[in-house]
């Protein structure tokens, strides 16, 4: 059993996730599959390891023991890993797919400490969300970093960080957004497919906002780069231009003063960016070493 490592990181992912669902949704497997392992663990060591409960799972003694000899398995593989990739061809280049908002804004902050880490040449190619889990389905990337989750069997999505989404403006706006505030503003729109926009929508619902569809519109806009543009050089007057963009995109010139942000009352939009690979590459030393070093600098 001890060999058999694919059911000592099932074992290892249910302890840490202490569930069994979310072991599923971490692993790529089904929940069924994840149950059906666990018991063959505990019908080849003859013992309860996990105590199933409604909030969760509790480690029985004998689990608590064979955990301490997962984790030192664990760290013999990890360590094995490591060594494998010093090995390997170094002259192959690591291929992203990324969404605009990742690869244009969030990406490039470490790119370089990643070309290290891995020690390989990087490549991105910025698009968006759907082309990126389209070409890894395709084997042209190795890994798609994207802002919405696109079901796919042959692919496992890992939760990555968050980003905030705000209305933003050249000129001051009220920190806690009114109703009548975004009423009165001129809008620059983002295009209705746009999963931005979708989330926008939801929050308005959800905080009894109107719906964008009465808002003061004065373009459609698709790219973010441009929606920024449009409104850091919109006149000044009376009735703010706004517009809604991943708080990642301006950071830099709410920093600097040029830009000006503000939320729908007390709501915070925020949307999960997910790392994605395929199903069969998630023992590969190159993607692991990757996704680790992702999950890692999240914060």
């Amino acid at each position: 059993m001890l060999t058999d490592f694919a059911k000592i990181e099932t074992f290892l992912t249910v302890v840490r996730e202490k569930s069994f669902s979310k072991a599923s949704a971490k692993l790529g497997i089904s929940q069924p599959a994840v149950t059906q392992q666990m018991k063959y663990i505990e019908d080849y060591l003859d013992v309860q390891i996990v105590d199933r409960k409604k909030n969760g799972i509790r480690l029985t003694k004998e689990g608590q023991m064979l955990l301490t000899i997962a984790q030192k398995i664990e760290r013999c593989v990890n360590n094995a890993e490591k060594e494998v990739l010093k090995i390997m061809n170094k002259n192959i280049t690591f291929v992203f797919g990324a969404s605009f908002i990742i690869g244009n804004y969030i990406l490039p902050r470490f790119l370089n400490h990643l070309k290290e880490n891995i020690n390989n040449d990087v490549s991105v190619n910025v698009s968006v969300s759907n082309k990126a889990i389209d070409d890894l389905v395709d084997k042209k990337i190795d890994i798609a970093l994207v802002e919405n989750y696109i079901p796919n069997d042959e692919l496992i999505y890992r939760e990555w960080m968050e980003d905030e989404i705000v209305i933003f403006s050249n000129q001051k706006l009220p920190t806690k957004a009114k109703p009548e505030d975004l009423l009165s503003y001129k809008w620059v729109c983002r295009n209705p497919d746009s999963h931005t926009r979708m989330i926008f929508k939801e929050n308005l619902d959800r905080a009894n906002f109107p719906d964008c569809d009465e808002f003061d519109v004065t373009s459609e806009v698709t790219s973010a780069t441009t929606i920024v543009q449009t409104v850091l050089h919109a006149e000044t007057d009376e009735s703010p231009t706004v517009s809604i963009v991943s708080r990642n995109a301006i950071e830099s010139l709410l920093k600097a003063g040029a830009l000006y942000e503000s939320r729908i009352g007390s709501h915070k939009m925020v949307r999960k960016l997910y790392i994605v690979y395929r199903k069969d590459r998630k023992h590969d030393a190159f993607i692991e070493n990757v996704v680790d070093y992702l999950l890692k600098i999240k914060a």
